[in-house]
């Protein structure tokens, strides 16, 4: 499925919730559709499962998740009261960061090929 870096600085279950909201943006998990349980995929990456169960409970606080007890993990639909206040959060913290970058000196058209290629990323590469 996917690879995590032990050797990294960043703690394992921030790099599961990671590469699990790729996935999920990148309409690999389709909304209402289950996600591996827990122990199925701590075997599968060979770790703790509560490491598992840390990330799947960070992705739920974050809306991208949903639980039903006894039949496991799903991925959430977008709602539009969810993604107004993920899009309002966004913003702010993407002006942060292209405040740092044109301090840093990147200029603005490096940021906006920078956009193009996320854009491209989550269009599955598909150009219009």
């Amino acid at each position: 499925m996917f690879q995590l870096d032990i050797r990294s600085r960043k703690p394992i279950y921030e790099q599961l919730v990671d590469k699990l909201k790729e996935l999920i943006i990148h309409e690999v998990y389709q909304a209402d559709q289950q996600l591996p349980s827990v122990r199925v995929l701590a075997q599968e990456l060979t770790i703790n499962p509560n490491t598992i169960q840390k990330a799947y409970n960070a992705l739920e606080n974050q809306g991208y998740i949903y639980s039903i007890p006894g039949k496991g993990k799903f991925v959430a639909p977008q709602s539009e009261a969810t993604n107004d206040e993920k899009v309002k959060k966004m913003k702010q913290d993407l002006v942060k960061l292209l405040s740092e970058a044109l301090y840093l000196g990147i200029d603005k058209q490096e940021l906006l090929s920078l956009i193009a290629l996320a854009e491209q990323a989550v269009k599955g590469g598909e150009k219009e």
